[in-house]
């Protein structure tokens, strides 16, 4: 077979292979000058994570964390999931790295392996469209820190299947079917898809219940065995959650008060866009070429005269998922829907239960997927050219259009940027955010020895990363009694800051130094610009807080006036920050 025969034979392969590669490639040659997303990322769990092994806490009990003035180490994440291993061993932007890999690899091999498993030896026919489908999914640009359980569903659907229809398999491969089903938290998160897996699969049971007319013993153990599973990974969680009488701030979040109609229309665009963690770039390629494929197969089956095949298509049924899901999201915005959640399940209350849209980053190209195989079983050789254009245009999309948290294309884009216009663009990267040499020449200048301190003019994650005892930072559940605290020390700031005032009232998970004046004092960009210099704090407040240093990129114009004494000015040549340090 000649070169361009074997080009036009696995041109999928050589594409796919090409697709990670150029990834991989970018990511290893600019390392800690990636421009990796900040928001609800590098400002939250990767600093979290850092501190926990600087700290030496990742497999610490009854121990506390030096943030929010020493909370429990429980509140963070379990040392037993795939995703935060790395984080446990290596330094720097490695362990992100890493785990962006283990996410792409995970999703690329269990969907195949699922598709492989459900179409057998038509899998061979099919395998051009699966397998550029495979890599689209295993790349979608969503949350980082939980990308893995993202990229993990296809794994336990297909254990569940494998269970489901191996009724009379050897007792040694059922045995290990279950105990995959026990071991897949190691890859997932109870709170972004736990919970609502076991939720789908106790639906699964009623379902084959009826249809079989037979109980299904196996779906229903796999159900317990996989609560049990969530438990033993992540028995932190649960212990946070279930096992203390703390009021958290989730009791007190506020998730939206909308109108009936405002729920639809947030779930209509929920369908359409995707949400902020889950942003899966369907939109573009994904989302036409599915409801056209919809309305092309349902004419069909009204033009064979199969109604009743309508109901039972898996690309029908599918879709219905889909909308079922963004319907929950949307809904869960109108009040009286979401206090009868949580009137359910009262331990549950502040739980995001909108997080059924997340589901929908699999399904989304499970759809174009089945909607391709359809023009491939046309046989029609312009049917099935368009087949492999929808999901080469699909792969292309999510690995070259900016989404939030797309890091390859955002340090490509200001790679690109600072070559052509030959400056620096207004963000910063990674090793820049942290400014790790800055910080440990802060810290051996001022015989930093673990005192407790605040940031302003930045996330407090750039202190919590480099070894920084805080009294601020950011985390979506601690105890309401720090909250209102808080509220103490902010409350001559939120006199002129109405909407950060709401902001953290409302919220609450990021505890920081806010602005007097409504301005945005912890935005990580190179050049901070802000009017008001004015630090306005209960000072009597926050020094009960123990609070020795502030650290702060803005010069504080009323120092004296509170009682700061400028212990030094700070800076280096490998980071974008000036560092006023203060002391009390």
């Amino acid at each position: 077979m000649s070169f361009s025969e074997r080009i036009k034979k696995d041109w999928y392969k050589y594409l796919v292979a090409a697709l990670f590669s150029i990834q991989a490639l970018v990511f290893l040659i600019f390392r800690e000058d990636s421009y990796l997303q900040i928001h609800d990322n590098l400002d939250l769990f990767m600093a979290h994570y850092r501190m926990l092994k600087v700290n030496d806490l990742w497999f610490a009990h009854n121990a506390e964390a030096p943030i929010l003035h020493g909370i429990s180490r429980d509140l963070f994440g379990s040392e037993f999931l795939l995703y935060n291993i790395p984080y446990e061993f290596m330094d720097g932007v490695w362990p992100y790295l890493v785990g962006y890999a283990f996410k792409i690899a995970i999703g690329f091999f269990f969907f195949r392996l699922l598709m492989k498993d459900i179409y057998g030896e038509r899998f061979e026919t099919y395998k051009p469209v699966i397998t550029v489908t495979a890599a689209a999914f295993s790349m979608i640009p969503v949350f980082p820190t939980y990308g893995i359980a993202f990229t993990s569903v296809p794994l336990i659907v297909f254990l569940l299947r494998r269970i489901y229809l191996d009724k009379d398999a050897p007792v040694r491969k059922r045995i290990l079917l279950y105990l995959g089903v026990f071991c897949y938290p190691f890859v997932s998160y109870f709170s972004y898809h736990g919970f609502f897996i076991l939720c789908y699969m106790c639906v699964a049971v009623v379902i084959l219940w009826i249809r079989d007319r037979k109980f299904p013993k196996g779906i229903f153990l796999s159900i317990v065995i996989l609560s049990l599973g969530y438990i033993a990974f992540e028995y932190r969680l649960f212990g946070a959650m279930l096992l203390t009488d703390t009021v958290t701030i989730r009791t007190t979040m506020y998730h939206g008060d909308a109108t009936l109609g405002e729920s639809f229309k947030y779930a209509f665009e929920e369908f359409v866009n995707a949400s902020f963690h889950s942003e899966d770039s369907h939109t573009y390629v994904v989302l036409g070429a599915v409801l056209i494929g919809i309305v092309l197969i349902n004419a069909m089956h009204i033009k064979k005269r199969e109604i009743k095949r309508i109901p039972t298509d898996p690309v029908n049924l599918i879709m219905l998922w889909i909308v079922f899901n963004v319907l929950n999201f949307g809904l869960y915005q109108f009040a009286p829907y979401r206090h009868i959640l949580e009137t359910l399940v009262p331990p549950l209350t502040g739980f995001e239960f909108a997080r059924t849209a997340y589901f929908n980053t699999f399904l989304w190209y499970v759809e174009l997927m089945l909607v391709c195989i359809r023009l491939y079983d046309t046989s029609r050789p312009a049917a099935k050219r368009i087949a492999n254009i929808a999901v080469v245009c699909a792969v292309i999309v999510v690995m070259f259009v900016p989404q939030v948290y797309n890091d390859f294309y955002y340090t490509c884009y200001n790679q690109a940027y600072k070559i052509i216009k030959n400056k620096e663009t207004s963000t910063v990267n990674f090793g820049e955010f942290y400014s790790a040499d800055l910080f440990e020449d802060i810290k051996k200048d001022i015989g930093y020895n673990g005192e407790w301190s605040a940031a302003y003019g930045m996330h407090p994650a750039v202190l919590n990363y480099n070894g920084i005892a805080t009294v601020d930072g950011y985390l979506g559940m601690y105890s309401e009694e720090y909250k209102e605290e808080w509220q103490k020390v902010e409350r001559p700031a939120f006199e002129g800051s109405p909407s950060l005032k709401s902001y953290f009232d409302g919220w609450g998970a990021r505890v920081s130094l806010y602005s007097g004046s409504d301005e945005n004092t912890y935005a990580p960009l190179r050049e901070l610009e802000i009017s008001d210099t004015r630090l306005l704090v209960d000072m009597e407040e926050l020094m009960s807080l123990d609070l020795r240093y502030i650290f702060s990129r803005i010069e504080i114009s009323n120092a004296d006036e509170i009682g700061l004494e400028r212990i030094g000015i700070y800076n280096n040549e490998n980071s974008p920050y000036t560092i006023y340090v203060y002391g009390l």
